[in-house]
């Protein structure tokens, strides 16, 4: 049996080897902080919705508002990690054989 020299297809990620790639990079950028900024926002509301409905001893806003403080500090803790998860999962990806 003849050995064939096949060109096994490999993978750099390199920003720079299309057009756009700072501009989709900053876009990215933006979008990151438009995301901790709703993130934010979300948290704020939240915890004056728990006060107030904490205060008024009403169960329901209450719970509304400790509900928009987890799901907003998760966004944050999620948009923070994302580049990590991402670096994680794309060198396990290099891993496979």
């Amino acid at each position: 049996m003849s050995s064939l020299a096949v060109a096994l297809p490999a993978l750099s990620p390199n920003l720079g080897a299309l057009p756009g790639g700072p501009v989709l990079t900053s876009l990215v950028d933006g979008l990151s902080a438009w995301a901790l900024m709703a993130a934010l926002a979300g948290l704020l509301i939240g915890a004056a919705t728990w006060a107030l409905g904490a205060h008024s001893q009403n169960y329901q806003h209450a719970f509304a508002g400790r509900r928009a403080v987890l799901v907003s500090s998760v966004a944050a803790l999620a948009i923070g990690a994302a580049p990590a998860v991402v670096r994680f999962f794309y060198h396990a990806g290099t891993k496979v054989h």
